[in-house]
Parts: structure tokens; C-alpha cells; sequence
């Protein structure tokens, strides 16, 4: 006789960790009448100290995700529940249809952290404006507040800075702001340069995680308005070296920071001219991430040395170096030997801490004499990995979530199997690479990406979609959104006449073809989501 474990057989130590993994309304809507045994444990105050009050309603893809409650649950909760609770509530997390009503259902006394998710623009700058309770919670008691707006096409930048004002203007006691970066899928860059005025900024201010559109902004934020600022975030999205609108001093010091992270995924040709000056301004910088690609039109990769000398060497407090940094070099004119892997690798020695891989191969596209080197601290310390192609050393890259490749030599078989293990959490997979596959017969084998949620194949020859669309050589249960081009999908189901069956179309939420057509009449029979 099988026995089956009972959920009222659980031990409240595990009840309580798999009731941390629900969202608040899930915690409240199914478990509160239960029984009184799981009304304590739901009503537990170290569940109800950080309330989300969020719920994923719909998915049609990553970039288009509904948060909101049914209206009729969140009255019964607003009425029933929050009123019991909200003196209890630390940090709360709320999406734009449901926030007034949980707001105004208390007084929340003790709300120092507030979440804003999935917030059109237009709406939010709304509450900030005209909405008392959410002005007075931001004036006198929130210390730490985090943004989340949907960006549509054609965004208005000019709303956006207003929001950006009004948030600085109106938390006097802000310690800690992400705005706008919350999400990998939503990154909004923001132009806000014309708002950096002193009187704007929160002296409290001290952790700031922001996009902006250019390095330029983020000079200007270091110059004056946040110069007291100890951490800093910033994800940029162009470095290069414009006009000033006013003179910034490349020489003044920021003393009081502390922790500086900063990623930009484009190429730059200003690093030696902008990003080096900017780092040995910290003089006092106790850790430190860099994400950086590098052009360069003269012959010198960027090794240990290179980064000791240029900056390494000023930060007398660092604790602390994590990096992935590529330099892409033209060698036309070198007539000296280029450095070997190993020759990158023992520039590190003694100069960084942290382990560290290199590898330098070359490119024979767009010119074949250019050379790539590729060095980052172990273990790898992001959630991004760019340029992949048949080059890889392999490794583990475990905080890997999003990963892109792109070659001028085709991708086989074996190289996605080692891509599969090694990158056991990947989300997101994009493939650039026109060439066909040299090895049409796959394994018996199949792969499985277990977590791969987005998977864009617009820059993709065909072999590859077959390769990971048929299910008998890919498993991928999570797959919810899909770029491809129509005439690949039209190739791989032999103009949708194969059994839908047949391919790893059964979850898909989103379907981006890259162009219009129209579909046949078994179009929708492959996609019984859409």
C-alpha cells in the first residue's frame, strides 16, 4: 500500500519556507480559511513584514506581463485583511491597478521600502502628483523605493525626468533608489541630465541603481547633485565622447564611494579617455564591477597590468575586483607576436586577487587580422554573457541568465551541449550566426535547457531552429516567447503540413515573426496558446 504524504503532515518549518516562495495574495486568497494552523503560519508577522502584493496574472511574453489582482479579491483583502496587518507591514510591493486601494486600506507605520511595479508612465507620475497617501509615505517614511515602469515605444524621456524629479524632491529621507532597473527584460535609459541640480538630490541619498543613455549623464550626476553618494549601479548604454553642455572636472575626487558598479555592453573607443579618468577619481572605492567592451585601433589588449597601472594602483581600499572585460583590436600593422591566453592570464598575477580566465583568438570577420581578448574574474559575477561564439573555453556560469552568441562559423551540436551544461540557468538565449550547420546528423541525445523562458532566432540560419524547435533534439519545457523569422518557421514545418506535435510550440505565450504575413489555415494549431 503507497503512502501518500499529507500536507497537514508537514512541519511548520517547511509550510513556512514554501509560504515565503507565495506572493501575498496567493498566501491570503488559498491558505487563510484553511484552518487555524495555516491562518497562523499565514498571518506569521516574518511573512507579512515584506508584503508583495503582486500577482502574474497574464503572460503574453517578458515584455508584456500583467500584474493585476481581481477586483474582487483585492477588496475582500483590502477590507478584511490589510486593515489587521498593515502595522506590521515593513516593505510592501504593489502594482499601479491595486495600489491606491492597499494604500489608503491603512495607515502602515512602519513602511520603510516601497516597490512600484509594472507602472505605465503617465499613471505614476499621477500618483505622484495628486495621490496624498503615496506623497505623505514618500515624504516622511520611505527610505528605500524601487521603480518599475512598462516602456512602450516612443516613450516621452521628458515625463520620465519629471518622475525622476518628483521622487528626489519628494523623499526627504531617501537612502537607497532603483529606478527603473528591476528587471533584465525592462531596462529604461533615461535621460535626465537637464534635472541635475543639487536641489534635487536627497542629501540622505546613498545608493543609487539607474540606466542611463550615456556616459556623459553619469558624469554629470558625480560632479555635483550625488557626489555623496557611497554606492552606485549604472548600467550605460553609450560611451562615447560628445559635446559638454558644461565643464566637468576630470580630476575631482568622490571620496565617499564605496561600491561602483558599472556595465555597458557596447563597444566604447573612449575607455582610455573617459572610463579610466572616472575610476581613479575613486580613490576610496572598497569594490568595484566592471562589464566593459573595448575597441582599440592600436596594438595593446587589456591585461592585469594594464589595469594596475591605470587605475588599480590609486585604490589603496579595495577589497574587492570582479570584471568581464573585452578588448577587440585591429593588428593590421603589428609585425610583433600577439600575446597567447596564457600570456594574458599571468599579467594577473599578483595584481588581482580573484582568479582569473583569458582567452585571445582571432576574427576573420570584418577584418582578419582582429583580435579578441576576453578575460573575467572566476567565478563569473553576471547575469549577462555577450559574444559567445566557437571560441569558448567552457566553464560554469552558474549566475548566467542571459546569453548571446554570435559567429561567421557555424554553431554545432556539441558546442549547445556544452553551452546546456554549463549555463545550467540560462533564461534567455539569443543566436546570430547566418552560416549552416557543417553537422546536419544531431545525437541521439537530447539536450534540455530546463530554465530557457526566451529564445530569439531572428539572426539565425535556419539549421538552428530546426535544431531547437523539433523535440526530438531539444527539450525546452519553460519556452514561452519565440523571434524567429517566418520564413524559418515556414521551412521547419514544411509550410505548417508536420505535426504540431513535433515541436516546441506547446507554451509559447509570445510569437514575433519579424515581419507580416499570412498565416495558413493550420497556422493557430501550432500555437494553441496564442
Amino acid at each position: 500500500m503507497k503512502n501518500y504524504l499529507n500536507i497537514l503532515d508537514i512541519p511548520d518549518e517547511i509550510l513556512f519556507l514554501i509560504f515565503q516562495r507565495l506572493n501575498a495574495v496567493e498566501v491570503f486568497t488559498s491558505l487563510e480559511d484553511v484552518n487555524q494552523r495555516f491562518h497562523r503560519l499565514a498571518f506569521d508577522p516574518l511573512l507579512i513584514r515584506d508584503l508583495n502584493m503582486t500577482t502574474i496574472t497574464n503572460i503574453n511574453s517578458f515584455y508584456d506581463q500583467n500584474f493585476s489582482i481581481d477586483s474582487n479579491v483585492l477588496s475582500r483583502i483590502c477590507k478584511n485583511i490589510l486593515p489587521q496587518i498593515h502595522s506590521q507591514v515593513h516593505k510592501l510591493t504593489v502594482e499601479q491597478d491595486s495600489m491606491k486601494e492597499i494604500l489608503h486600506a491603512g495607515t502602515y507605520p512602519q513602511l520603510y521600502s516601497l516597490s512600484l511595479i509594472n507602472f505605465e508612465e503617465e499613471i505614476i507620475y499621477q500618483y505622484l502628483t495628486d495621490d496624498l497617501v503615496l506623497r505623505d509615505l514618500l515624504t516622511k517614511q520611505i527610505t528605500h523605493l524601487n521603480i518599475d515602469m512598462k516602456m512602450p515605444e516612443g516613450s516621452d524621456s521628458e515625463t520620465i525626468s519629471k518622475i525622476f524629479q518628483l521622487i528626489l524632491s519628494l523623499c526627504k529621507n531617501l537612502i537607497s533608489l532603483n529606478f527603473c532597473d528591476m528587471y533584465p527584460t525592462r531596462s529604461c535609459f533615461n535621460h535626465l541630465h537637464y534635472l541635475f541640480q543639487e536641489s534635487y538630490m536627497p542629501s540622505s541619498l546613498n545608493k543609487l541603481k539607474i540606466n542611463l543613455p550615456v556616459l556623459t549623464y553619469c558624469l554629470y550626476l558625480l560632479d555635483g547633485p550625488l557626489v555623496s553618494l557611497s554606492t552606485l549601479i549604472i548600467n550605460v548604454s553609450s560611451i562615447f565622447h560628445p559635446e559638454m553642455l558644461e565643464p566637468i572636472d576630470p580630476t575631482k575626487k568622490l571620496p565617499n564611494l564605496k561600491y561602483f558598479s558599472f556595465t555597458s555592453f557596447g563597444y566604447t573607443f573612449e575607455y582610455d579617455n573617459l572610463i579610466v579618468p572616472l575610476l581613479c577619481r575613486m580613490i576610496n572605492l572598497e569594490e568595484l564591477q566592471l562589464y566593459l567592451s573595448v575597441g582599440r585601433f592600436y596594438p595593446s589588449l587589456i591585461d592585469g597590468n594594464q589595469l594596475y597601472d591605470q587605475f588599480l594602483i590609486y585604490m589603496t581600499q579595495l577589497r574587492k575586483f570582479t570584471f568581464n572585460i573585452k578588448t577587440w583590436v585591429t593588428f593590421d600593422t603589428i609585425t610583433n607576436e600577439i600575446p597567447t591566453s596564457e600570456d594574458i592570464q599571468r599579467t594577473f598575477i599578483g595584481r588581482i586577487d580573484e582568479p582569473v580566465a583569458a582567452y585571445v583568438y582571432m576574427k576573420s570577420y570584418p577584418r582578419p587580422r582582429d583580435c579578441v581578448c576576453h578575460v573575467y574574474t572566476l567565478p563569473y559575477d553576471f547575469e549577462y554573457f555577450t559574444d559567445l561564439n566557437n571560441s569558448f573555453q567552457g566553464g560554469m556560469f552558474e549566475k548566467v541568465r542571459r546569453l548571446k552568441m554570435w559567429d561567421t562559423n557555424p554553431f554545432e551540436y556539441k558546442l549547445f551541449k556544452i553551452i546546456s551544461q554549463d549555463f545550467p540557468f540560462l533564461e534567455f538565449l539569443y543566436i546570430a550566426n547566418d552560416c549552416s550547420q557543417e553537422e546536419n546528423q544531431h545525437s541521439s541525445t537530447t539536450i534540455t535547457f530546463p530554465n530557457l523562458t526566451l529564445l530569439d532566432l531572428k539572426y539565425a540560419h535556419v539549421d538552428y531552429a530546426k535544431l531547437f524547435l523539433f523535440k526530438q533534439n531539444m527539450s525546452l519545457p519553460r519556452l514561452i516567447n519565440l523571434t524567429i523569422k517566418y520564413k524559418s518557421l515556414v521551412t521547419i514545418t514544411d509550410n505548417f503540413t508536420k505535426s504540431a506535435t513535433l515541436f516546441n510550440f506547446d507554451k509559447l505565450k509570445s510569437l514575433d515573426v519579424c515581419e507580416q504575413f499570412v498565416g495558413s489555415k493550420t497556422f493557430h494549431d501550432y500555437f494553441p496558446l496564442l
